[in-house]
């Protein structure tokens, strides 16, 4: 490194005293050779007393546990019969002749729904992410594949909801029946077997079920044949998840269908026996579906969300007919919250991770306020594998673990060792994020691009995926193993630091290269200081050269002036303030992007790229972020 920029990286602390730093530790150092003996003191200098935890690498999140409720033998019995197939009918009222099944309750959705959403659906077209597909024109069989995010949106009929925000119920259940008729003449005959996608994927007629169930006053007040038309799809589709639910795409799906059967259970007559049914099968899938700290195993903020809006609706059919929910629910509710908190930037809404994007302050705090937990960002997610650092008005956000594993990936993104940086209201380093929105005003041959490595703020090496990127949302081999270490650096004068470290074996088996990164966050919030090192992966390396890009997609807004010796930048934000970019081991460009906003919608922004050569036998690139004045 030069030197002149080894003393600005070095001088940057704040005058923090590095022979009497003090380093509370909080995860298992790892020993890492630095270039700078500085360095080396001012991060490994640890009190004696301090203690560390190993943070085990590895591929899989830890499985959370979670017992059923507790049943009489009575109640054992009907689950057992239920799930061998005898009629819940044979098994309530054995010596009574089976009848029509009716609904016991009307729940309430405690998710407010998007007015502007209800209006356009009113005016007659559906509105998704900026895309407006008119009714009409929607091929409600499913035979013309939508975009995903449509698809569910129109086959799930989350868009219930968002009718029902729009106007009184009076004026929007012709609406809602209207396309609610067109909808079952387009699906008069329920397929055998479900499909990995489509109309009849459990996960779809998980959702379609519970949405029907918690709006029901909204499809039912019509006339009478409709009204039996929708009674009879809504028992036809619980039978049907009974018969399939196993057989959904993922765990979100098949967590979705559980969420169907119970609330089915619970709401239609007769339904004691389908009711504990669908309760053994959730809690059993959630114990699947979610790691220890809360983070499915997706590793996607849409995804949690999902998880805790079927709960909360689930929740809401519980209450309908005056029953507690399974305290598992409220345990779940607890635990899926604090890690989609954690990836919220300082005006309230997402960081852009794994086809996310930046999700609506508005909308997660709905979210969350309809869950009823009140609690913190989880700072440290390890087995979800993100880690959050606060300091004053500045946010870090790192992705410091492997992607999800293709059978759980829906939009699985290569960003391992990827970061965001945001100060205030104002996000200052950003991910592109979107792929799960391609198809809408995202086209759909941006959907790789969007979910590759070169798409997030991290090193890539060769333009080529820490992780493959496959089709229909999967992920292949790449990254295996991901080191982490965290620690709390303490200054005499009060000018402390977090210090995040991680490295990832995605690039060894090609390149031979392990990548470390190493993230210093001032606790003022105005400065980080990062490092990318590549390091060989068998202790030697090899000979040659591989082209290198470190890649630092900035927020929507900010203009950026590039330094004449191109070793630096300043960037302007939107609300008045500057901040400067120093960096070396490289020539710094500045290119075009795209990020998706709250909305889903793409945006044109810019990026910074320090790219050049290295050898097959490591390199160090050090660079700083700092506020001005």
């Amino acid at each position: 490194m030069d030197a002149p920029l080894r003393e600005v990286l070095d001088d940057r602390l704040g005058g923090c005293d590095h022979d009497a730093a003090h380093v509370a530790t909080s995860g298992a150092a790892m020993a890492i050779p630095l270039d700078s003996n500085k360095r080396e003191e001012l991060v490994n200098a640890a009190a004696p007393e301090a203690e560390s935890t190993v943070i085990e690498p590895g591929r899989m999140l830890a499985l959370a546990d979670f017992a059923p409720p507790s049943l009489s033998a009575g109640e054992r019995f009907l689950r057992f019969a239920y799930s061998i197939g005898v009629p819940g009918s044979a098994l309530t009222a054995p010596l009574r002749k089976a009848q029509k099944e009716r609904l016991l309750a009307a729940a309430v959705d405690p998710l407010t729904g998007d007015k502007v959403a209800g209006t356009a659906i009113r005016a007659g077209h559906f509105l998704l992410n900026g895309a407006k597909l008119a009714i009409s024109q929607a091929d409600l069989g499913g035979v013309a594949r939508m975009f995903p995010p449509m698809e569910r949106y129109v086959h799930g009929f989350t868009w219930l909801a968002d009718l029902e925000a729009a106007a009184p119920r009076e004026q929007c259940t012709p609406v809602a029946t209207r396309i609610l008729s067109s909808w079952l003449d387009a699906n008069a005959k329920l397929p055998s077997k479900p499909g990995k996608v489509g109309v009849w994927s459990v996960g779809l007629a998980g959702t379609r079920l519970l949405s029907w169930l918690t709006h029901a006053p909204l499809i039912l007040s019509s006339d009478k044949l409709l009204r039996q038309r929708a009674m009879t799809s809504i028992a036809a589709h619980a039978r049907w998840l009974d018969k399939n639910v196993a057989r959904g795409e993922d765990l979100l799906a098949q967590f979705a269908g559980w969420c169907g059967i119970t609330a089915a259970g619970l709401l239609l007559s007769g339904g004691k026996p389908r009711r504990l049914f669908g309760e053994s099968g959730l809690v059993k899938t959630l114990g699947e579906l979610v790691g220890d700290d809360g983070g499915v195993l997706a590793r996607s903020p849409l995804a949690q969300m999902e998880a805790i809006a079927l709960l909360v609706r689930l929740s809401a059919c519980y209450y309908a007919v005056d029953r507690d929910p399974p305290e598992v629910v409220g345990s779940m509710l607890s635990l899926l919250v604090p890690p989609l908190l954690a990836l919220t930037h300082g005006d309230g809404s997402l960081g852009s991770w794994q086809g996310g994007w930046a999700v609506g302050a508005d909308e997660v705090a709905a979210l969350v306020e309809a869950s009823g937990v009140r609690t913190r960002p989880l700072r440290d997610a390890r087995q979800w594998g993100y880690q959050r650092a606060v300091a004053q008005k500045t946010i870090l956000q790192f992705d410091a673990a492997p992607p999800p594993m293709a059978r759980h990936a829906r939009a699985g993104c290569a960003s391992t060792l990827a970061f965001e940086l945001s100060h205030a209201n104002q996000r200052l380093i950003v991910n592109c994020g979107g792929a799960a929105a391609a198809g809408g005003l995202i086209p759909p041959r941006l959907d790789s691009g969007l979910r590759a490595t070169a798409a997030h703020s991290t090193l890539v090496l060769d333009d080529s995926n820490s992780t493959a990127v496959l089709i229909a949302g999967k992920l292949g081999p790449g990254v295996n193993e991901v080191e982490v270490d965290r620690r709390t650096i303490e200054g005499e004068r009060g000018s402390g630091a977090t210090r995040l470290e991680a490295s990832h074996d995605g690039y060894a088996s090609r390149f031979g290269l392990i990548h470390r990164r190493i993230l210093i966050l001032r606790d003022d919030g105005t400065e980080l200081r990062g490092e990318d090192l590549l390091v060989p992966a068998k202790g030697k390396g090899a000979r040659g050269k591989v082209g290198f890009a470190i890649r630092w997609h900035v927020g929507p807004g900010i203009e950026i002036g590039l330094s004449e010796n191109r070793q630096g930048a300043g960037l302007a934000l939107p609300d008045g303030s500057y901040w400067q970019f120093i960096s070396s081991g490289g020539e710094l460009a500045v290119e075009d992007s795209i990020w998706a906003d709250k909305h889903g919608r793409p945006v044109a922004i810019q990026q910074l790229v320090l790219q050049g050569l290295v050898s097959r036998g490591g390199g160090t690139f050090s660079w700083l972020l700092k506020k001005m004045g």
